[in-house]
């Protein structure tokens, strides 16, 4: 689907979905729950459907209550052995290792970007702790046979902190206790996240510094009810929008969140932003913006976000942390550089680890959104301030995170 978007103005309100991110762990924490789990606030997106299939698949039931609330009955019984996990990255590395705790074998694949990305990372530590690992080149379909059990094994941290994730979700339904010893984590937000949804389900994780993690074996979880918040990720467009063409209010947000992409805020705030804060709601204002400096290296989401507002700041702008970008739906640092040099920004990744961008007004042209759906989302807002309309091609990505998208985008946006 191709999207064309005219310069334009934003105002209003909006709320975007709840996070992707602590939905499908608490989908998965509610598959090893014995009983009962409510989840509340559950908005269907590409993945989180992925993740709803999946456990189905390994033994829960789900029921449907309305449109944002789920019964999980839960229970680690496999239907088949075949786990089709969609395109989502977080559902491949969190999966793996609770298939990985039946004693028969599953495999696990997808589709589109999803098998291109690595998951190489994966079979060496879960051969350390019993697990019997089929992949060809580090890729999808991966093929794993448990029992998954405790013991002491090394994780790099340095790729995606999602394998992890996966580690300390299924770990606790081990028999033996566990000691896990991380190089270099990245994204420690993200393993915050992991370890205050299982605290949620009854499940105790500790850590040293997030250089050892300490997992009792035998624990249970608990089937609970729970409710999933706003999706700062998916906010991150829309603030960004408020603050390079109008003013926007987001709602839903918790301002104590864990969530990573809530440093949308210090970004903004340096960049010379005008921000008020109302309970969960957030409302950004342009005013004249400034270049700035920021690390994005835990919250590698915010990247598409950080460019845009970059593109519309005086001077040049720098973010590092663009080693995490690789393995994206698209390699986002690439696709960053490429796109918004249709549009006449100028974006330089030539420096290791380092994005540059020179703030200018946009021209207008086709971009392609590489099959991402973060991609497209910031296209649209890199938009509003264009000379001439942009169409965006592979517009229909966003539904991966954010189905109805384009419906708030164009409900907050008047356009020249």
């Amino acid at each position: 689907m191709d999207k064309t978007v005219r310069r334009g103005r934003v105002t209003g309100c909006v709320t975007p979905p709840s996070s992707k991110s602590y939905a499908q762990r608490a989908i998965a924490a509610a598959l090893l729950a014995q009983g009962t789990t409510t989840l509340r606030g559950v908005e269907l997106c590409d993945d989180t459907e992925a993740a709803l299939d999946v456990i189905q698949t390994l033994g829960a039931t789900v029921e449907k209550i309305d449109n944002h609330t789920y019964k999980i009955e839960g229970g680690l019984a496999p239907r088949t052995n075949l786990l089709n996990i969609g395109e989502s990255g977080l559902s491949t590395r969190l999966f793996t290792p609770i298939a990985s705790l039946c004693n028969t074998p599953i495999t696990l694949t997808g589709h589109g970007s999803i098998m291109r990305r690595p998951v190489a990372m994966m079979t060496g530590p879960l051969e350390k702790l019993g697990v019997e690992v089929h992949c060809k080149d580090g890729l999808l379909p991966i093929t794993v046979k448990g029992p998954l059990h405790g013991g002491e094994v090394e994780v790099d941290g340095t790729v995606s902190s999602q394998f992890i994730t996966g580690l300390l979700t299924a770990l606790p339904c081990a028999a033996e206790d566990t000691v896990i010893h991380v190089n270099t984590l990245n994204s420690k937000p993200y393993i915050d996240m992991t370890i205050s949804t299982a605290a949620s389900f009854g499940v105790d994780i500790v850590h040293r510094d997030y250089k050892e993690f300490f997992v009792s074996g035998g624990q249970k979880y608990k089937a609970v009810d729970y409710k999933i918040e706003g999706d700062w990720s998916g906010a991150s467009c829309l603030l960004v929008a408020g603050a390079v063409a109008g003013e926007v209010t987001v709602n839903n947000l918790n301002p104590l969140s864990l969530q990573a992409d809530k440093a949308i805020i210090d970004a903004l705030t340096d960049a010379g932003a005008e921000i008020t804060t109302d309970g969960d709601s957030v409302r950004v204002v342009s005013r004249e913006l400034r270049a700035f400096e920021f690390d994005a290296t835990d919250c590698p989401d915010l990247f598409p976000a950080l460019a845009t507002l970059a593109a519309n700041c005086s001077g040049e702008s720098v973010i590092t942390g663009t080693n995490r970008l690789q393995s994206k739906e698209s390699n986002r640092a690439e696709t960053i550089a490429s796109e918004f040099g249709k549009l006449g920004v100028e974006v330089d990744i030539s420096e290791e680890n380092v994005m540059r961008i020179r703030g200018g007004v946009p021209h207008g042209g086709t971009v392609d959104s590489h099959g991402d759906h973060r991609i497209a989302m910031t296209l649209a807002v890199l938009a509003l301030n264009a000379t001439e309309d942009v169409t965006i091609t592979g517009a229909e990505s966003v539904h991966k995170s954010y189905k109805d998208f384009w419906e708030d985008y164009d409900k907050i946006t008047a356009y020249e």
